[in-house]
């Protein structure tokens, strides 16, 4: 039987075991959408922007490890994607965004909503297509699930003339996909890895600085077991979060420009770097040419792009995390020989960093009279017992969550780390709590992101995903004023939000539940009551807007010169706010 390339496109998805799409009509799609009204096996979820739908299948991706799926129409729909795309290309998340496209023919004379979109996302896909026969459709998308999840992830794109959606052939899925100019190295060089595990038996003040890739890797057991065994301190970086447990005693917390005093500092004063997963961004290296200026650096990656890219590496290693991660273990307890001067030094390494956690703890001066957005992300911890999915917007409250809430598990940490996008924490909540419908779910927000895309509120409701929201409500756009503060003589320009809207009235008009905390004596019991509520909730705390993110690494500066919080920090109102 032929079927249309609306009914291939679901067939294939089917093939994929695709149970949910994130979806929003247009003309160009409606056959697809037709197509997709009475299937059982595969659920639509409505957003309210397309932006919003890839960012929901970008948390699908990131809380399971599956490949998410996002359509939209042609022109504006499929514009509207590009955020999403960027913010998951950066972040290496496996996600296929499907776009409509005007018939073959008119492509190119400017047709009703035509939009370039194969040549605008270019840039910010792994790979993207233009399908201009049905007769390539099924095998297309099977390529896209394939290029997506294989090697370091990623999202792709696959635009759809409506001419191809309407024409008709037969249906065949292949079973496999063999592309000659693209076939990742998994399995990394035995010599090098065997090199790598000599120079870490000799490094005296060794760190593991591990990243995203360690989550996406499934690695998380191998390196725990790594740092276990050689009795190495961990850091993670933004994106790596999880991916040890962050209330174990090897972890000196996250790095860089809002990195503990503690990671920062060990890095900086390492001798052997082993860097897994991570790309040494440069939020992390701080000014590149004093970044560990004594360390040999081992880096282990799928993407052979990213080493020696923005830093010099002795010992290279091209391969799956994961796999990497066993084949090294095995060579290090082969190394059975002990050096008494080596062990002397680790000692020694190790009372150091234990005398800089003591010293430069993560800290912040309680108040009996303002909330404290630190003081409310350690209860939502608290309460939550470290076991909830957390997504984040951009910005403080970002940081803050990353510092004080501590992350045991992978996949249980959502944030946008190389595009920095507002507007992303809450619309990946809801893809995460589509994905895992028994699992609590918060986002961390503050109340410049969280309007990015409010209206995904309305899918919240509708769609019955009880994802609670804290909203860090200090009436600015937080980081910004920070900044404008620190470096800009207290010129906040722009940066002030005016405490609107109301956000418990903006949760009631949606059909959600809105509670408000204005004093720290209100901020549990307002989690407590949200956390009992089977429906979605906006907690508007009202916090401290002039409290800002320490340590921090101001632009240009290398990672160990640092800014950190005085004890009795003057604290100037803003006048310009009446």
């Amino acid at each position: 039987m032929k079927l249309t390339g609306a009914e291939i496109f679901v067939e294939s998805l089917k093939k994929e075991g695709v149970q949910h799409i994130f979806g929003y009509p247009g003309g160009v799609v409606l056959p697809i959408f037709d197509a997709l009204y009475n299937q059982k096996d595969i659920k639509v979820i409505l957003p309210r922007h397309e932006q919003g739908a890839v960012h929901m299948a970008d948390g699908y991706a990131r809380s399971t490890g599956k490949v998410g799926v996002a359509l939209a129409t042609s022109g504006p729909g499929a514009t509207n994607t590009v955020t999403g795309l960027a913010t998951a290309f950066m972040d290496s998340i496996p996600i296929v965004v499907f776009t409509g496209q005007v018939p073959t023919p008119m492509i190119g004379v400017d047709a009703f909503q035509e939009a370039d979109i194969v040549g605008i996302t270019r840039p910010c896909t792994k790979y993207n297509y233009l399908v201009k026969n049905v007769n390539d459709l099924a095998y297309i998308i099977k390529e896209a699930f394939y290029i997506a999840s294989k090697g370091r992830p990623g999202p792709v794109l696959i635009d759809l003339p409506r001419d191809v959606i309407a024409s008709k052939t037969d249906f065949y899925y292949p079973p496999t996909v063999s592309l000659r100019s693209y076939n990742p190295n998994y399995i990394g060089n035995r010599w090098q890895i065997k090199k790598a595990a000599e120079a870490i038996k000799k490094a005296k003040h060794p760190v593991i600085y591990a990243g995203g890739g360690c989550i996406l890797s499934n690695a998380s057991e191998e390196l725990k077991e790594l740092a276990e065994l050689t009795d190495i301190p961990v850091t993670l970086t933004l994106m790596g979060l999880g991916a040890f447990p962050g209330e174990h005693n090897l972890f000196l917390g996250m790095l860089g420009m809002h990195g503990t005093y503690t990671a920062n500092m060990a890095i900086h004063n390492s001798d052997m770097i082993i860097a897994i997963g991570a790309r040494f961004d440069d939020r992390v290296t701080g000014r590149v040419k004093d970044f560990a200026p004594n360390a040999k650096i081992i880096h282990i990656d799928i993407d052979p792009t990213s080493i020696r890219k923005s830093v010099h590496v002795d010992i290279p290693i091209v391969g799956d995390v994961k796999l990497v991660l066993i084949d090294l273990i095995k060579e290090l307890k082969a190394l059975t020989e002990t050096n008494e001067v080596i062990d002397e030094a680790r000692k020694q390494w190790k009372k150091l960093i234990t005398q800089w956690k003591k010293e430069h703890p993560l800290t912040y001066e309680y108040s009996k009279d303002v909330i404290k957005p630190q003081f409310v992300v350690e209860k939502i911890y608290e309460l939550t017992k470290g076991e909830a999915i957390i997504s984040t917007e951009v910005g403080q409250n970002q940081m803050w969550a990353a510092q004080f809430y501590k992350f045991n598990k992978p996949r249980h940490w959502l944030s946008s780390g190389g595009l920095g996008t507002m507007g992303y924490g809450f619309p990946a909540a809801l893809g995460a709590k589509v994905a895992n419908p028994d699992k609590l779910v918060i986002t961390i927000a503050g109340d410049g992101s969280i309007q990015m895309n409010i209206q995904e509120l309305a899918t919240a409701v509708v769609e019955q995903l009880d994802v609670k929201v804290a909203i860090l409500n200090n009436c600015c756009l937080g980081m910004v004023r920070q900044w404008q503060e620190l470096f800009y003589g207290e010129r906040y320009s722009s940066s002030l939000l005016c405490e609107i809207p109301d956000f418990v009235k903006v949760a009631e008009a949606y059909g959600a539940v809105g509670l408000r905390a204005v004093k720290p004596s209100e901020v549990e019991p307002v989690i407590k009551e949200a956390l009992k509520i089977k429906r979605p909730v906006f907690m508007d705390f009202k916090v401290d807007m002039f409290e800002k993110v320490y340590p921090m690494v101001p632009a240009g500066a290398a990672i160990n010169e640092m800014i950190l919080p005085e004890k009795k920090e003057k604290k100037e109102k803003l006048k310009a706010i009446k």
